[in-house]
């Protein structure tokens, strides 16, 4: 066979081997995507070097700060009172925006209170035991300060079961005991604060009534400090004119001030302390703030919460 001729029969045998070598890789390539199973896996798609903002759900609201209102007092445990109570709402509700605001006597007042929340929505939770001018006046006058949030105001604390069940803790903190009830000659002064508005007196009543029956039936009399009768001496007589002469004093105030040392005073036997961290009011403080949230109706600029 001559040179040429033996170079032609090359040519095919080159062309094959060609062939071979691209269906091999195409075959490769091909079978990169089969499973084992004989499914063909999916295509993964390029990582993206920025993922789409839409892929972050978008954040929940904050809730509405709770701006818990104090009357306010010149005797500096009342203070210390109220900010470790507010410590112990943090607690219980974490993340939350608790804050303090005062009536009067006291910093921080109500209206710079409202002044250093943001733009949003706020719960003005009186410290307060009762419906009265503070509640009825100060707060929505305080509220009208503050243009920039969405106000509602909860109701005062009492009456309620959990400031009973925290009259009767601090009465036995004090020396009350179960026979005690049982005791034909013992009685309680309810001792509050006082005021002009005739709401604030039903229900300062309301709650003696509960704590009555909290104590078995023991006689329980309302009294105030200041603004309305009777005193808390008052009391103390005619109970004793009912032969009650081991009578208890029963502290109605959110915290120490003068006239919580006043009643206390005026006690001829046992007189428990003011109502102050106990668990039960942070519970309540908590409680009034969630009702107020929870009302049907739109949330005004100032709105007074249902009981």
């Amino acid at each position: 066979m001559t040179e040429s001729a033996a170079h032609r029969e090359s040519l095919p045998l080159d062309s094959t081997a060609q062939l071979l070598t691209r269906i091999t890789t195409q075959l490769g390539t091909q079978l990169r995507h089969v499973s084992l199973n004989g499914t063909r896996r999916p295509m993964t798609p390029p990582p993206h070097p920025h993922p789409h903002p839409l892929t972050h759900p978008p954040r929940p609201p904050s809730p509405p700060a709770l701006v818990a209102v104090a009357h306010g007092s010149r005797d500096p445990m009342a203070l210390r009172t109220v900010t470790t109570l507010l410590e112990r709402v943090r607690e219980l509700r974490p993340g939350l925006d608790v804050r303090l605001g005062h009536i009067e006597l006291n910093e921080p007042l109500l209206p710079d209170t409202l002044a250093d929340i943001g733009p949003g929505a706020a719960v003005l939770v009186p410290l307060l035991l009762s419906r009265g001018y503070h509640v009825k006046q100060d707060l929505p006058q305080a509220a009208a300060t503050a243009p920039h949030l969405r106000i509602r105001i909860a109701t005062p604390l009492g009456p309620h079961p959990l400031l009973v069940e925290a009259l009767y803790a601090r009465l036995t903190e004090a020396g009350w005991r179960t026979s005690d009830a049982t005791d034909r000659g013992s009685g309680v002064v309810l001792a509050a604060a006082g005021s002009r508005d005739p709401q604030s007196a039903a229900d300062t009543r309301r709650t003696a009534a509960m704590l009555s029956e909290r104590l078995g039936g023991v006689p329980v009399v309302p009294a105030y400090a200041s603004a309305a009768s009777p005193t808390v001496p008052e009391a103390l007589r005619a109970l004793a004119a009912r032969g009650r002469h081991r009578t208890a004093v029963a502290s109605y105030f959110t915290a120490p001030g003068r006239f919580a040392a006043q009643s206390a005073a005026a006690a001829p036997w046992i007189a428990s302390a003011p109502l102050g961290t106990h668990p039960a009011l942070a519970r309540l403080l908590l409680l009034r703030y969630d009702q107020a949230l929870a009302t049907r109706s739109p949330a005004p600029r100032r709105q007074l919460a249902s009981a």
